[in-house]
């Protein structure tokens, strides 16, 4: 039976199956993020596990770049919104701190143990006590850029409606839930059709525009680039500041690479709304 744009349900499951399209990415990408890990131990200015919420997962990290009243990257990690940790994803800090960006890695409570529409709640939470304590870092308050990696894009971009949000960088995201809903991932999400659609970012566009940059990487899965630019187009539509940034050479995975340097097209693109 066809599901979600004529897909088969295997299609449709494949489509979405980042790690399958990329085998042994795990593998060869653990060490490095190991290695940035460590090196982000080893600073003695981290601000660690700083809680937004009562439960365990709801804490957050803030690394300062060391300039005073800088702009401050917030990264949402990916997931599929039920598995992985803030340190997990400590290389994309560097890029970002070694532009003279602060960096906040927000860390969340995972599906099945949650709704989606908590989860998102959740993050709305963190941004919201990010915001309110940016200026007590040492960081300018007006200068906030939320951004994610896939189900964190998906999460950067439900807090783009939120006035403590200077600008959104979604990376390789999801802005529509519904193939989410229809395919194996959902086992986990446990999203009904009226839920996926409440908290797809295509369908529920915030009225004021504010700048936005996209990345998807040139070898993702097509279901992945096919949400990228249906975004982009929405957005574009209602008068939104969008920049689409075609990040060639990369897959789902390798897209944070731009972020792990100074010189990386995300790290410059991030610099450039933090002006």
């Amino acid at each position: 039976m066809p599901t979600w744009r004529n897909r088969t349900q295997a299609e449709l499951d494949a489509s979405l199956n980042n790690s399958a399209a990329i085998p042994g990415w795990y593998e060869r990408w653990w060490p490095i993020m190991l290695a940035a890990r460590a090196r982000l131990d080893a600073r003695g200015d981290v601000q660690r596990d700083l809680a937004y919420g009562p439960e365990p997962r709801q804490r957050l990290d803030f690394i300062p770049c060391g300039r005073p009243n800088a702009a401050t990257f917030a990264f949402i990690h990916g997931g599929y919104w039920q598995s992985r940790d803030k340190e997990d994803f400590a290389l994309v800090s560097e890029g970002p701190l070694a532009a003279g960006i602060n960096v906040a890695m927000i860390e969340y409570t995972l599906v099945p143990h949650t709704t989606m529409t908590t989860l998102v709640d959740e993050i709305r939470s963190a941004t919201r006590y990010l915001a309110h304590h940016l200026a007590d870092f040492g960081a300018d308050p007006t200068r906030l850029i939320v951004g994610g990696h896939s189900a964190g894009g998906h999460l950067a971009a439900m807090v783009a409606d939120m006035a403590e949000v200077h600008a959104i960088v979604p990376i390789s995201g999801l802005f529509d839930l519904e193939p989410i809903r229809q395919s194996y991932l959902n086992d986990a999400c446990r999203m009904d059709a009226a839920e996926a659609l409440a908290l797809s970012p295509l369908h529920h566009l915030p009225v004021t525009p504010k700048p936005m940059v996209i990345g998807v990487g040139d070898g993702e899965l097509d279901e992945l680039r096919w949400q990228t630019q249906s975004y982009a187009e929405a957005t574009k539509r209602a008068g939104w500041p969008v920049t689409v940034l075609p990040l060639t050479n990369h897959h789902h995975f390798s897209v944070l690479a731009e972020l792990a340097g100074a010189e990386g097209v995300l790290t410059k693109a991030i610099a450039q709304l933090g002006t």
